[in-house]
């Protein structure tokens, strides 16, 4: 595979078409539509059931990362076709299942256009079985081993990350289900040499916001009225999200910095 070219080369010239210009039928997927009719919030609608945390703004960082080029209309306005779509639906299920890089991805739909086939990380066995999703349910407690099983992590990266304290065991040596997203992540910042133990302070970060979470919800949380409970699980899950999205805009922002 050659070497990733950069956003800009990989989108290509900016165009400025009109509604009903050619198809550019030569791109990936083939025997998907390419005429260009959705706007930007007809595509967020479409994927945000899948992916709920995709905002405008990430579909705009992954045009200008070369991962999709929508048509412009003339005043400027952004028009996406179906294969688009399925672009962008490929490039965010590469990030949250596999934890792929960006520059991987561009590579991979760059070899998609190109007809050639792509080689999908072995260890992202949490992605499907016979099409299925097979990382744990919510709530669900897994050993060490299932999370071998599942991330292809080896034993002694497994006990490394719970030493550094990014996956906690209960008193039963079993863990968290969501441990197995966790250490799947962890496994791609080894790859790029970054260890568990320097990624401490991400886990002490996390913490922190969760005591800050839990302020706001205890009051709900405290009230007989089931409903009232219910509504404080809904709050602390959608400041979650809120504080995932602000920390990935402050370490683009911070990366964005170092020129």
């Amino acid at each position: 595979m050659s070497p990733a070219a950069g956003p800009a080369a990989a989108a290509g010239p900016r165009r400025e078409d009109h509604p009903g210009a050619p198809a550019r039928e030569q791109t990936w997927p083939q025997g998907v539509s390419h005429e260009a009719t959705m706007s930007i919030g007809a595509v967020l609608a479409v994927l945000q059931p899948e992916f709920p945390a995709v905002t405008v703004s990430k579909l705009r960082f992954l045009e200008e990362q070369g991962l999709v080029t929508p048509r412009r209309t003339g005043s400027g306005y952004r028009k996406y076709s179906r294969a688009d779509v399925e672009r962008l639906r490929y490039a965010l299920t590469a990030q949250r299942d596999s934890y792929l890089p960006l520059r991987v991805i561009r590579d991979q739909l760059a070899d998609l256009d190109a007809g050639r086939s792509v080689e999908h990380p072995s260890h992202a066995r949490v992605v499907t079985r016979d099409g299925e999703l097979v990382a744990p349910a919510a709530g669900a407690r897994v050993s060490a081993a299932e999370i071998c099983e599942l991330t292809g992590a080896g034993e002694a990266e497994v006990d490394e990350m719970a030493s550094a304290g990014l996956i906690i065991a209960d008193a039963r040596g079993r863990f968290p289900g969501r441990s197995v997203q966790v250490v799947q992540a962890a496994l791609s910042l080894a790859r790029h040499g970054i260890s568990p133990r320097h990624l401490r302070s991400v886990r002490t970060a996390a913490e922190r916001e969760a005591d800050l979470i839990d302020q706001v919800v205890a009051p709900l949380r405290a009230q007989r009225s089931g409903a009232a409970r219910e509504r404080g699980a809904a709050q602390a899950a959608e400041l979650a999200e809120l504080y995932a999205t602000l920390h990935a805009e402050l370490v683009r922002a911070a990366v964005d910095q170092l020129g």
